[in-house]
């Protein structure tokens, strides 16, 4: 837990620790990292505004050494391009302050369910996907568009995987919610509709296969 409001860390340290997890915090980025580098921790929750390094550079950061470790990030800016900022240096989900320490909790919960139940590719993995100029070969982790490869986020991903397997039928934003992020019904979030625009931008030439069904979700077209 990396917060430099003393007060504010306490209290989701708490309410981490009451649904059983352990709990080490932070309230600078630089302790933040070596904390990291020492505990290997299942997830970091992640302040954006600390005193010395930004929480963003500390995702960054992160991210050259340890890919799969999730990162929600906490802020107090929740316009749609400070989202878009985070998920493009890692971040798996965005919460904007103030918040509810109990739904930052079931989010953690959600999000560590989904990962403890992430299974590397084996042999029996599914064969890629080609969608016109599109290509998602699940075994290798690999997205290709017009033959040039697309380098994806582990969310992006999972998203563009969900929606291809489902191609041609609509997909709502709860069950991309629920499928993808391991959120419960209800859940609250733009996180659906900032990832689909970020995935949709490196897409390029194959952003057209994901169509926007108004009022309900996305869908992937099936050729």
């Amino acid at each position: 837990m990396v917060e430099d409001e003393v007060d504010l860390a306490e209290l989701v340290a708490f309410n981490l620790r009451e649904a059983g997890h352990e709990v080490v915090t932070a309230g600078t980025g630089a302790s933040a990292l070596a904390e990291i580098k020492r505990a290997r921790p299942d997830l970091v929750v992640l302040d954006v505004m600390l005193p010395d390094i930004s929480g963003l550079e500390v995702c960054r950061r992160l991210r050259r050494e340890r890919r799969d470790v999730p990162v929600v990030m906490l802020t107090a800016k929740g316009e749609e391009v400070d989202r878009i900022v985070g998920f493009e240096v890692g971040a798996d989900d965005y919460v904007v302050k103030p918040f509810s320490p109990r739904e930052l909790v079931l989010r953690v919960d959600a999000i560590l369910r989904r990962t403890s139940r992430a299974a590397p590719p084996t042999e029996d993995s599914p064969e890629p996907i080609q969608i016109g100029v599109l290509l998602l070969d699940v075994a290798a982790h690999r997205v290709d568009v017009e033959g040039q490869e697309v380098h994806l986020t582990a969310l992006e991903f999972r998203l563009l995987l969900d929606l291809a397997s489902r191609r041609g039928r609509v997909q709502s934003r709860d069950r991309l919610l629920e499928r993808v992020w391991g959120y419960s019904k209800g859940v609250e979030t733009r996180t659906v509709d900032t990832h689909v625009k970020r995935l949709r931008e490196k897409l390029g030439a194959a952003s057209k296969y994901i169509e926007t069904v108004r009022g309900v979700g996305y869908r992937m077209q099936s050729s």
